[in-house]
């Protein structure tokens, strides 16, 4: 059994639970062959030509920069979110989002010799869906969150929109397995930043000796969960090197390793 001190653990969503980048960019290579269908030009291609654009659009153009920065909400994501809600910044961005996905894939196919008006608003309204299609898990989640969720207390810690991370939430049928759900966007700030993990640890009402982050961001993740003197697990599912002299107090490949090392290892025991 784990220690007697170690009640709950928090866990990060993109990448960690749910998979983001790759749904992201399989949504984007499906997307793109409608391009590619009619016109000369690689799939593979389109896709980076679209990241650039959406990117420097939303970089440079965005209505609530600032804000968007504030809680994690990336470039990609905004081609698909539906800025729900009743602040102002996410009043803008819906105004702004039709523009932006299609103007986004219009540059896209410019910069390919492609002028296609109608081309660009069939994939800014095709990404959506291609995208909302995949929400994935990784395999090991349900079967881990199930046998911990016996043991403890489980929460979520989450960037982004709220609205765009509780629909991947619920499209991946996780919601159930967490007492508490924090995204950025319900308080304007996001990891790394401290409230994120202060008001978590508020709203469970226990201390950070007693809670325990997991995450795959070593900046977001593990340096601002420590930095609050919680003691963080970094989920290195895809065997990257670590960096910027960050060190997590415990490393593994997915959440199967985990649970064998909190549980059968006793690892967490002297929290």
């Amino acid at each position: 059994m784990p220690g007697t001190s170690l009640k709950t653990l928090i866990f990060d969503l993109d990448d960690t639970l749910v998979v983001e980048k790759a749904s992201a960019a399989a949504a984007f290579l499906e997307t793109c062959q409608l391009a590619t269908s009619r016109y000369s030009l690689d799939p593979e291609t389109l896709h980076q030509t679209v990241r650039e654009t959406c990117r420097e659009l939303w970089y440079y153009h965005s209505p609530a920069r600032s804000y968007a920065v504030d809680v994690g909400i990336s470039s990609w994501e905004a081609l698909w979110s539906r800025f729900q809600g009743d602040n102002e910044h996410l009043a803008a961005f819906r105004d702004w989002a039709p523009y932006y996905r299609r103007q986004s894939w219009r540059n896209a196919l410019l910069r390919h010799k492609i002028d296609d008006i109608n081309l660009a608003e069939e994939l800014a309204e095709t990404f959506p869906v291609r995208r909302r299609d995949r929400h994935v898990v990784y395999p090991d989640v349900h079967l881990a969150l199930e046998e911990l969720r016996r043991s403890f207390r489980l929460a979520l810690l989450t960037n982004g929109a709220s609205d765009l991370q509780r629909e991947k939430i619920d499209g991946a049928g996780i919601g159930p397995y967490f007492e508490e759900t924090l995204v950025a966007g319900d308080i304007g700030v996001a990891k790394p930043n401290a409230r994120m993990f202060t008001t978590i640890l508020e709203r469970l009402d226990t201390e950070p000796n007693k809670a325990l982050m997991l995450g795959d961001s070593l900046s977001k993740d593990i340096r601002g969960a420590q930095a609050v003197g919680l003691k963080a697990v970094w989920i290195n599912r895809a065997g990257a090197p670590r960096h910027d002299g960050i060190t997590p107090d415990l490393e593994v490949a997915d959440l199967q390793k985990f649970q064998k090392t909190l549980v059968t290892d006793h690892y967490f025991d002297a929290l």
